[in-house]
């Protein structure tokens, strides 16, 4: 029977997701995190950022963005694995993300590098107190929001739909159009379970450690919702769990 997409019942699916998968995903994270701690003491090390090394800076940067898409990618498609794969074992290749797919996602992160940056040229154009500046600076930054806000599910599509930079995009606006509102309420309920902790680990650092379950809990939201709004376009059940 097909049911209303309810933030509410999102957010519960997402928590009964993480509970009945607790240790994988977790186990994950902490690999994941591990990595890029590993990755970043090696770059340290072995290689000192120069203002007259444009490539080695390039290089360097390009290398770390490449492994933090390969995490955040392996994690997206360890989700959907779970989600699709429930009353079934799964192999460890089924969460490994294609070379097309961090290619992908990389693509979107350097168009919007390119977009901001040209942006931001533009800008410095203008009077820095100006008034124009700062009127141009205030719709460009709510335009930014909007933008945001209607392709924050391009990666959900690049691992579950194998899409393209360009296509993902677009399928994202598609995907939000319509549920604006409720894609705001999400958006919020995870600004705060990524709020908290932060506010608190600056009286208690050691609830810094949290993010190892809180990062993984908020992208379960996301391809939870991704989920759900695709089933409330298609007027299909939402049951995750049944339906891919």
């Amino acid at each position: 029977m097909y049911h209303p997409f309810s933030v509410g019942e999102t957010l519960k699916t997402s928590w009964d997701l993480l509970k009945k998968n607790f240790a994988v995903i977790i186990i994950y994270s902490i690999l994941s995190f591990l990595l890029l701690i590993v990755i970043g003491v090696i770059i340290s090390f072995t290689y000192s950022p120069s203002e007259k090394d444009f490539a080695g800076t390039m290089i360097v940067s390009f290398i770390g963005i490449f492994v933090q898409a390969f995490t955040t990618l392996g994690l997206y498609k360890l989700i959907f694995t779970v989600i699709d794969n429930e009353y079934y074992e799964f192999e460890f290749k089924q969460i490994v993300p294609t070379f097309k797919m961090v290619l992908s996602y990389l693509g979107v992160i350097f168009i919007l590098a390119f977009i901001i940056t040209n942006v931001n040229i533009g800008l410095d154009y203008l009077e820095d107190d100006s008034i124009l500046r700062l009127v141009i600076t205030d719709v460009l930054t709510l335009v930014g929001l909007y933008f945001a806000l209607r392709i924050m599910f391009f990666n959900t599509f690049i691992v579950d739909d194998a899409s393209g930079p360009i296509e993902s995009i677009k399928q994202s606006f598609d995907l939000t159009k319509g549920y604006i509102l409720k894609v705001v309420l999400i958006l919020l309920s995870i600004i705060i379970f990524i709020a908290i902790p932060a506010w608190l680990s600056q009286y208690f650092p050691l609830i810094s450690i949290t993010i190892v379950f809180t990062y993984p809990f908020v992208n379960i939201i996301l391809a939870v919702t991704y989920r759900k709004l695709i089933y409330s376009h298609q007027d299909v059940d939402d049951d995750i769990a049944e339906t891919n």
